[in-house]
């Protein structure tokens, strides 16, 4: 099954790697040219445009950072619809509001191609690993058509609903993700400064009823204070501004993570936006006055 990838960053370049390993063919689009360079060196075909990406191809899916990005990529100039043809695919992987994803099926549905916004519960190295969850929402015989390229990259693929639930399923688990973070970044920092040695006081939140997973992924890192990206702290800003967006649009007030808004845009501002998302505990750190 010939598939573009339009989106080559961090997650972009985890799907390339798994999708290539698992026998697909692969044509590639982005707009960074050490990316489509980095992609042809791992196998993929490199391609001129979105559109020149989807010429052949069956499917297609969108790695990119917000919905109007994907907009531009699918329906702008030289944009991928411009190539598929009536019965082809796209998957979006792009954490976005439902309405966005709505309005783009919608948008896509009178040229016959189908949508699923289909996000990806976990970092770009869940995604190496294949123990990242696929959230899906679109047309059910669609999600089956996607499942064989789901199974090449997630541990498991939900189908949640019609389209616009894919996207809300992954606000709401991020609004956890995120929430599970910040509590352990504050826990690590509290244990800190009273004298306990960061890697013990890990160790003991692991054993006790405090455990979450987050503490397996995110917790070395910020134990170590290693922060090369799987998932940057501005994407993570970028997805709280969503969730807040939804809970105000459904009359659900969101506290929590209204103060995480603004812990992340205060990491941001120092210029930690590029680290991955496990770097809030700088700004915990800072605010505690130590070391960041």
């Amino acid at each position: 099954m010939p598939i573009a990838l339009i989106g080559i960053g961090l997650m972009g370049t985890a799907l390339t790697e798994r999708l290539l390993a698992a026998g697909f063919a692969l044509r590639g689009y982005d707009i960074a040219p050490e990316r489509l360079r980095a992609f042809e060196a791992m196998g993929g075909t490199p391609a001129a445009s979105a559109a020149d990406a989807a010429r052949g191809a069956e499917v297609v899916i969108t790695s990119l950072m917000t919905a109007a990005i994907v907009r531009q990529a699918v329906l702008g100039e030289q944009g991928a619809a411009e190539a598929m043809p009536p019965g082809s695919l796209l998957i979006d992987t792009t954490t976005c509001g439902p309405g966005e994803s709505i309005a783009l099926a919608n948008d896509l549905s009178p040229r016959g191609i189908s949508l699923l916004d289909a996000t990806i519960s976990g970092s770009s190295a869940s995604v190496r690993r294949g123990t990242a969850v696929v959230l899906a929402g679109g047309d059910p015989e669609a999600f089956e058509r996607a499942r064989p390229i789901f199974d090449a990259y997630a541990r498991t693929a939900l189908h949640v609903g019609p389209n616009g639930a894919g996207a809300t399923a992954k606000l709401v688990v991020n609004l956890v993700v995120g929430l599970n973070r910040l509590a352990l970044a504050e826990a690590l920092t509290l244990g800190e400064r009273a004298g306990i040695e960061p890697a013990r006081m890990l160790d003991v939140l692991r054993e006790a009823a405090s455990y979450s997973r987050i503490m397996d992924g995110k917790g070395k890192l910020m134990v170590t204070g290693r922060f090369e990206p799987e998932a940057r702290l501005s994407q993570h800003l970028k997805d709280v501004g969503l969730i807040l967006d939804l809970g105000r649009e459904l009359s659900v007030p969101l506290p929590a993570s209204a103060l995480h808004q603004q812990l992340l845009t205060a990491g941001v501002a120092r210029g930690w936006g590029d680290l991955d998302n496990a770097a809030i505990i700088l700004v915990l750190r800072a605010l505690a006055g130590g070391e960041a």
